[in-house]
């Protein structure tokens, strides 16, 4: 049987909907991987719901416990890791030496950083958790998947005014693969994801849709992830995976759901309907 590597899995984790964790282990499990999954902090809700009381591993625990799977005899089954939210800025250096573990038993490993720190409306973690992300996990990242307002974050930048700077201020993080998420459409009352690789900048758009659930980007970053380790080719992971998420917000903003509805939508996780615009960008000069 055609067995798909295992990926380990590091973000938050909610008793009720689908963000963090619960959104990207459930994708990756109907994908067909084995996901080890490690809470970062453990939440009753997203805290967009109303109070949500924090359960943060203290450093030790949470170091030790990743040390744990970095020992483990099962590692060569692990082909991907993906971090997003974090509880404090000392877990950064501890997912960051799981890394390095796992890459020692299997130098193909691909690392996804999903740099969740904010959005427009500012930093929702302490600029020392913040900085850590920025510091320690992104320079080891194979890919990274900040939205917009990550992204300026990251690079010193205030905002974007166009797609150009975007693409400039992603090249100048110097990772492999770098989506952004929330860029700017070309097209009226859209939104677009940009794929930056080696090969070129591609723009997936589709429309947009307002007051979103959340969990769209912590279910982008695990499903470009899954494609990637598929060696679906990147043009048509982008597709695929912007395809997936624009369907499943769809169907979930029809029936004023207030998260993500993956166990009702799961079919459009595998093989998604939805059409989206595919356009190659050109690189601006440096």
């Amino acid at each position: 049987m055609d067995q798909k590597p295992a990926i380990i899995v590091i973000s938050s984790h909610v008793a009720r909907g689908s963000v963090g964790n619960r959104a990207a282990v459930f994708a990756l499990e109907v994908l067909g991987h084995n996901v080890w999954a490690v809470p970062t902090v453990t939440l009753p809700w997203h805290p967009g719901h109303g109070k949500a009381t924090r359960i943060v591993a203290s450093e030790d625990e949470f170091s030790s416990l990743l040390e744990d799977l970095g020992n483990a005899p099962w590692l060569p089954e692990v082909g991907g890791i993906l971090s997003g939210y974090l509880g404090n800025a000392a877990q950064a250096r501890a997912i960051s030496s799981l890394v390095k573990s796992v890459r020692k038993t299997n130098p193909d490993m691909i690392y996804a950083c999903d740099p969740v720190i904010g959005d427009a409306g500012g930093l929702y973690v302490d600029d020392d958790t913040a900085s850590a992300i920025r510091d320690i996990l992104v320079p080891i990242a194979d890919l990274i998947t900040p939205n917009r307002f990550e992204l300026a974050w990251l690079c010193g930048h205030q905002d974007f005014e166009n797609n150009d700077e975007i693409l400039r201020a992603a090249a100048n993080l110097d990772c492999p693969l770098t989506l952004i998420t929330s860029a700017m459409s070309l097209m009226r009352n859209s939104t677009g994801n940009i794929l930056l690789s080696p090969k070129g900048a591609l723009l997936a758009e589709h429309s947009s849709i307002e007051n979103p659930p959340n969990g769209l980007g912590d279910l982008t970053a695990a499903l470009l992830l899954a494609r990637i380790l598929q060696a679906m080719p990147l043009n048509k992971a982008l597709q695929v995976v912007t395809a997936s998420v624009f369907e499943i917000l769809g169907r979930s903003h029809r029936r004023k759901a207030n998260e993500l509805m993956l166990e009702t939508d799961s079919a459009s996780l595998i093989r998604p309907m939805a059409m989206v615009q595919m356009r190659n960008l050109y690189l601006p000069k440096k």
